[in-house]
Formats: C-alpha cells, structure tokens, sequence
C-alpha cells in the first residue's frame, strides 16, 4: 500500500507570522505535526496560495470579508493574502522548500480565481492541477492531509481527494480552522463523507496498520 501525505497551504499568510493577512489561532505551530505525517508516507505533496495583489475578491478590512461574489471563480471577499514575494506567502519554517516535495501546487493565481481545494483550480472542479493524476499514477492509495486553514483549504481538498477514490485520513494535529464553528462543521462533513479523523499519532498509525492488514 503506497501512502502520500498532503501539507496544505502550510503558509505564513495564514498565521500569526503574518497577522495583517488571514491569521489561523495557532496556525503557526502545526510544522512538527505534517513532519510527523509526512515520516510515514511514501511521497510528500504540498500546495500553497499564489494570489496576486490585484485580485478581484480582495477587500481592504477584514470586517468586508466573506461576502458573496458574483465572479465564476471566486466566490467571497477576502483580505489579501499569500502574495508572492512577500513573507506571507512563504510555508511555514521548518517544512521543505517547494521544489523538494514530491509535487507542488500553486493555485489562484490569476485575479479572478480563489479556489479552496488544491485538486482543482476552478470552483467548477473542470481544471485538474495534476494531483490526482499524480497519485494515481503513482499507485497511492492512502493520503494523509493536513494544514491550514481545515474549515477551507483543508476540507476541500480533503473531500476532492475522497472523491477521487483515495482513502483520506485527516490528521488533526496538522490542521488549525479559522473559528472553533467552522472546524466542527468541517469535521463532521469529512467524517460523514468518509474520511478518517485521526486525533493523535496514535490514532493514525492504528489508522494506517488497518489499511495495511491483508485483503481477503
């Protein structure tokens, strides 16, 4: 059984590191965590937002944020963030550079394209970003996933991923939400679509020699 492990969008942007653009609480400290998941994987992906600063969807105060869009792609307003070249849109210290991962992703990078998922750059789900296909090809059939933020970029990826016919086990301590209400409705959305909350390591090796125990 081959195994992947997906840090998403593990970025400065969206921590404490970066306060002026989308701090998760405790965003900042989930590094150890997708290091743990990515020793027990046989291959590391990572993605992370690459907006541009004029983007359609960017608002200039936070308390603008979250309102609805008419664009096809881009469906709410957010504060910029993840601008490359600034350190917001740096992954988080301690995590690989991009270029030593197994496959890397840079999504909405166009201003009229805010996708959440890592697995497509449309909302549509039409515009594949090869990661599928990537895990595919490669015979994965586990994929460990974490990162930031669980209640947008993590869930969506996370249900792509299951959708897509790969078993997908949401490593908790690897992923931080935007509000206590948004991480709750997050994880009993995956867990009803499926996928595996693990809670610990612990939980996620028991999780794994499950996978790994023979198929009659």
């Amino acid at each position: 059984m081959k195994i992947a492990s997906f840090d998403v969008d593990a970025q400065n942007g969206f921590t404490a590191n970066a306060p002026q653009e989308l701090p998760v609480p405790g965003g900042h400290l989930i590094a150890p965590a997708l290091n743990a998941m990515a020793r027990r994987a046989d291959l590391r992906l990572g993605s992370k937002d690459a907006h541009p600063a004029n983007a359609a969807w960017v608002v200039s105060d936070a308390a603008q944020m979250l309102q609805p869009l008419a664009l096809t792609n881009a469906d709410l307003t957010w504060v910029s963030h993840c601008v490359p070249g600034t350190p917001g849109f740096e992954l988080l210290p301690g995590l690989p550079a991009p270029i030593d991962y197994d496959y890397f992703v840079w999504k909405g990078v166009e201003p009229d394209l805010h996708p959440y998922g890592a697995c497509y750059h449309d909302l549509a789900e039409h515009r594949s970003t090869g990661v599928i296909e990537y895990l595919k090809v490669h015979a994965v059939e586990v994929v460990l996933v974490g990162g930031l933020a669980l209640d947008y970029c993590v869930r969506t990826t996370a249900l792509q991923l299951n959708r897509a016919g790969f078993q997908v086990l949401l490593y908790l301590p690897a992923c931080r939400a935007l509000s206590d209400a948004g991480a709750q409705a997050a994880c009993s959305e995956l867990a009803a679509a499926g996928v595996v909350l693990c809670a610990n390591e612990e939980e996620l090796d028991r999780q794994l020699a499950l996978f790994k125990e023979p198929r009659p």
